[in-house]
């Protein structure tokens, strides 16, 4: 605008974005309480700058375009520069020759900066959050390759113990297979042809120690329909070489101590 009246286009723009001083935000605020006409103006400059910030797809600035803009501000005609010191837009606003270079830049450059503040913003907390849900993945996958690595171990360890439980007297025999690692404390157990139990009961393996009487509770387990279970890593001492493995029926919850009779027993080997 260039009517002494009212605020010109590229001052409403600048007040807009926060970056005019104090002494001049005060007096354009003062103004526009008065002036129907500056506010619509500073209503539509403010919806352009939103349009902007919400639309312009951000790309990395040339090289040497901080230097090419300032070359271009310098070489300003005095004839423009005269032009603009003819508009006089009111006591609010401060003599031109006093402002800093900044303030005279054209507004769509300044928003532009804005957005690319707001874009860089954007992308470093995206990021984040992709460095969060990948970290979540990585720990999962650590945690099941750890588990897949101690079952390995124990099934090929050279001093694991492996022992083959059999039922004394069945027409299908049940039978169980052991392969403990005694520094570990790493058990894991297969067991076939097991007849089904009620709800209220169920099977419990047990490690006998070479070096105890008191048998050592090795986990509870239910056969499928097909008389098929297994154990595997129980929660055990480590360091206790086993002298045999035992296998009894139990109340649900388990016991701390076998009952007879016992269903499958075996010797550990190297025992």
């Amino acid at each position: 605008m260039t009517d002494r009246n009212h605020i010109p286009q590229e001052d409403l723009a600048l007040y807009a974005m926060q970056t005019l001083p104090q002494e001049e935000s005060v007096a354009i605020r003062t103004h526009l309480a008065t002036c129907a006409l500056c506010r619509d103006e500073l209503a539509e400059l403010s919806g352009d700058l939103a349009m902007v910030a919400l639309s312009v797809e951000q790309h990395p600035v040339p090289d040497g375009a901080r230097e090419r803009f300032l070359d271009r501000v310098a070489a300003s005609s005095p004839a423009a520069n005269q032009k603009a010191t003819e508009v006089q837009p009111g006591p609010w606003m401060r003599e031109q020759q006093a402002r800093s270079p900044l303030a005279w830049l054209p507004w769509v450059a300044v928003a532009a900066l804005v957005i690319a503040v707001v874009s860089l913003d954007v992308k470093n907390n995206s990021l984040h959050e992709q460095l969060r849900n990948q970290s979540g993945v990585m720990d999962q996958l650590v945690t099941k390759t750890s588990h897949a690595q101690q079952v390995l171990e124990v099934l090929t360890a050279p001093s694991a113990q492996r022992a083959t439980l059999t039922a004394s007297k069945a027409p299908v025999a049940p039978t169980g297979r052991a392969v403990y690692l005694a520094d570990r404390g790493g058990l894991i157990f297969q067991a076939n042809n097991l007849d089904p139990l009620p709800a209220n009961k169920t099977y419990e393996l047990w490690v006998v120690p070479a070096n105890s009487p008191a048998p050592i509770p090795a986990g509870l387990f239910r056969p499928d329909a097909a008389g098929t279970a297994s154990v595997v890593l129980p929660p055990l001492p480590k360091g206790v070489p086993a002298k045999a493995f035992a296998i009894t029926i139990e109340r649900a919850e388990g016991s701390a101590t076998p009952t007879a009779p016992i269903i499958l027993s075996g010797a550990a080997s190297g025992t």
